[in-house]
């Protein structure tokens, strides 16, 4: 078995991802974006790593997104090998809309800047790390990376990052939660959810920690599991599904993100219209530019 450590310009977990794989017996191997992209085709499945692709430039992992070396993930996990991104890799698969796995891959949710709140008041955004714990949230079977973890297992593991707040639509979430594709939620010790910062880290919506597709093979979690002892689980679960794939039973998501027109311009009587070129003179939006 082997996996692709798949890395892009600011990644910097590789080393943890690349130990965390091969502690479970399975071969890594560094695939940075650079490389020819048709080879990923040869592995048996993908990780992701955090990190600050593109140094978040526009908005986390949007950049990375549009690599080509996306396009192969999307094409191969849709033949059912397993994907995992996490922290900057799961903000990856968000971009993507591999998760949570709309039709035709359809942007349906975003990991926003951390907003730490308590009592009603915002204590502080941006990047926060700590130690967390999370809660699995969904059947052991539902994923190909929680198969070997028992119910209602909770792990211990860091939080690192600045965007990994979910934020969805009410009709998006109340899918996710009746298809359990909520697969971790942020708890304390004893497993008791509680909305308010230092339990959820990030003010992440529904405390959501992390979230699979429908088909149970793509996670994206936001925490690092790859550096923490206790969730290596989460490893041999995916092993275990590679040597014996399973596809779960979970209806898929209809959920249709809505379309806003824009209304065309039309001058009023007895105005004058203006007509100006702009000019990029900031580098972040000039990488956006050059990317699309």
């Amino acid at each position: 078995m082997k996996i692709a450590i798949i890395q892009f310009p600011g990644s910097n977990c590789e080393t943890e991802s690349l130990q965390a794989i091969r502690a479970v017996g399975m071969e890594a191997e560094e695939f940075l974006w650079n490389d020819d992209h048709r080879k990923l085709e040869k592995y048996d499945g993908y990780f992701i790593v955090g990190g600050f692709s593109y140094e978040d430039r526009s908005r986390s992992g949007i950049i990375a997104s549009l690599d080509p070396v996306m396009a192969v993930v999307k094409n191969e996990a849709g033949k059912g090998k397993p994907a995992l991104g996490v922290c900057n890799g799961a903000q990856i698969l968000v971009e993507t809309g591999l998760i949570p796995g709309l039709k035709n891959n359809a942007l349906g949710m975003a990991l926003s800047a951390n907003k730490r709140v308590r009592g009603g008041k915002v204590l502080g955004t941006g990047y926060y790390n700590a130690w967390a714990h999370i809660g699995l949230n969904t059947p052991p079977e539902q994923s190909a990376f929680t198969k070997n973890l028992p119910p209602s297992t909770i792990l211990h593991l860091p939080v690192a990052h600045g965007e990994g707040r979910f934020l969805m639509a009410p009709a998006l979430l109340d899918q996710l939660r009746s298809r359990q594709l909520i697969t971790f939620r942020y708890c304390d010790a004893a497993g008791v959810i509680d909305p308010e910062f230092p339990i959820n880290p990030n003010g992440s919506l529904d405390n959501i920690a992390a979230v699979g597709n429908s088909s149970g093979n793509i996670l994206a979690i936001m925490p690092h599991p790859e550096r923490s002892p206790d969730c290596q689980a989460l490893f041999t679960s995916m092993r275990d599904y590679i040597a014996a794939p399973t596809k779960t039973t979970s209806t898929p998501l209809t959920y249709t993100p809505p379309r806003n027109q824009l209304t065309r311009y039309h001058p009023k009587k007895n105005t004058v219209s203006l007509v100006v070129g702009l000019i990029i003179t900031d580098n972040e939006e000039k990488t956006v530019s050059q990317t699309l």
